[in-house]
């Protein structure tokens, strides 16, 4: 893995942040190696040459150390929004592990995006944070079939893997839910998909789900998509030229149908699914503050 430079990694502080209520983002990482077949930090705009070759940045942890210090406001910190922090170098150069101590010494709180089973080596981490500060796992699910994951999601634990952290993180009280995106039309977009998931995610203890019940396709992103398509599921690829052409938002056609479906059985099952329901529930006990929030 190779070291590239970087002026800062942790962002300016953001209030009432509509996405899960973060204040900073952090990437250590940047490129991902999971393959993911719709990964949208694929796309041009964000200039990630060379996405599917992960790099590090340079001196990270005495960056992200000063950068803590220098921040007057205590907060959330994002991570994962571009890059998985448990990609499989994590394994070996702990940097986001790290990166956790730090912001546990410093008093932040914290917010994971991943796919990798990895984010359970760092419970002992999580709930010296919880101690003082928010914490929330989102890992993310798009199918409950194991097959087909290694079909879309190639180099990245399959699902009943992901389940198993579910599990493990939430048996030791650290507040974990699944990131339902995407799901893709014509391939995953199925009711006994979404109900599959549902009902898994009660059995392992995930207090939410939040959901987006289509892919966002732009640039060399569709392209390498399109690529995808037509090598795995060639049936399928003609549907979403005809369908979306080069339309941005790429929606399920089943998409309202299977809201109500998933929405119901949440209800149903007592799991929170609407943004600002999770963002309150997570940091509840935390802050006495009034939040700006969205619903779906």
């Amino acid at each position: 893995m190779d070291f590239i430079p970087a002026k800062s990694i942790i962002s300016g502080y953001r209030e009432n942040n509509n996405w899960f209520g973060t204040n900073y983002n952090m990437n250590i990482y940047k490129g991902c190696c999971h393959g993911c077949i719709y990964c949208d930090s694929r796309s041009e705009c964000y200039g990630i040459d060379n996405f599917d070759i992960v790099r590090a940045k340079e001196n990270s942890l005495e960056m992200i150390r000063r950068e803590l210090k220098s921040k007057r406001k205590k907060g959330v910190i994002g991570t994962g929004a571009m890059s998985d922090p448990y990609n499989p170098f994590e394994k070996k150069f702990s940097l986001t592990r790290n990166a956790l101590e730090s912001i546990d010494n410093s008093g932040f709180g914290v917010a994971i995006a991943t796919k990798s089973d990895l984010i359970t080596r760092d419970i002992d981490i999580l709930k010296r944070i919880k101690e003082h500060s928010p914490v929330l796992c989102k890992i993310t699910i798009t199918t409950a079939d194991d097959e087909l994951c290694k079909i879309i999601e190639p180099n990245v634990v399959v699902t009943s893997k992901r389940f198993e952290a579910i599990k493990k993180l939430s048996d030791e009280g650290i507040y974990t839910g699944i990131l339902l995106m995407p799901i893709l039309p014509f391939i995953n977009d199925t009711e006994e998909n979404i109900i599959s998931i549902v009902r898994l995610a009660k059995e392992n203890g995930a207090r939410f789900i939040y959901p987006a019940f289509g892919v966002t396709l732009r640039s060399n992103q569709r392209d390498y998509f399109v690529k995808m398509l037509d090598k795995y599921f060639p049936e399928v690829k003609d549907k979403y030229i005809k369908m979306f052409g080069n339309d941005y938002m790429c929606s399920s056609p089943n998409a309202r149908k299977l809201y109500n479906i998933f929405s119901n059985e949440c209800k149903r099952l007592g799991i929170l699914y609407k943004m600002n329901d999770i963002i309150v529930d997570y940091k509840k006990g935390y802050y006495n503050e009034q939040i700006s929030l969205f619903d779906m």
